[in-house]
């Protein structure tokens, strides 16, 4: 009686286990993805033509986000299919993306208020600037993550162990 009830516990479970891949499969919405482009380098202008520069310098403020954002991104998806949790995940592509993230905390240093403790947006917690940007990037992170992990996105292209466009 004991082995009949074991087996019919275990049937359950395999169908239960089955019932959940199937899930997965049919889960995935590739609609969701972010599609990075592959960025050429530039054509030598023709001679004597004036040319702009192919990178903009960074600027300060709240567009100082923008590399960090890009970072998180590329990251999070480069390792999405890991089978870590996917807070894991995210700590680690935010840990990938630490110089971003220090430049766009030493540019807001010079901004008026940024050593002033206020109450977050957010949370309604006391917070500061550069704490909302770690936040900012924990929160893309994982938003990342999870966006590419349910739409089964493809990675960015990466070269030497680094998705491109990032140093």
């Amino acid at each position: 009686m004991i082995r009949k009830s074991a087996a019919a516990i275990a049937a359950l479970m395999a169908l239960g286990l089955g019932a959940c891949s199937e899930r997965q499969e049919m889960a995935a919405n590739p609609k969701v993805c972010f599609e990075f482009k592959t960025t050429k380098p530039a054509t030598a202008p023709a001679t004597g033509a004036a040319t702009a520069p192919a990178i903009a310098p960074p600027i300060a403020g709240a567009e100082g986000a923008a590399p960090l954002e890009d970072c998180v991104r590329k990251w999070a998806y480069a390792l999405a299919p890991s089978r870590d949790e996917a807070g894991v995940v995210a700590e680690a592509a935010v840990a990938a993306c630490n110089v971003q993230l220090s430049r766009w905390n030493q540019q807001s240093l010079g901004q008026p208020g940024s050593d002033i403790e206020a109450n977050s947006l957010i949370t309604g917690q006391p917070t500061t600037p550069i704490a909302e940007h770690s936040a900012f990037a924990g929160s893309r992170a994982l938003l990342y993550v999870v966006q590419a992990r349910a739409g089964r996105c493809a990675a960015p292209p990466i070269t030497n162990g680094v998705p491109d466009g990032l140093s």
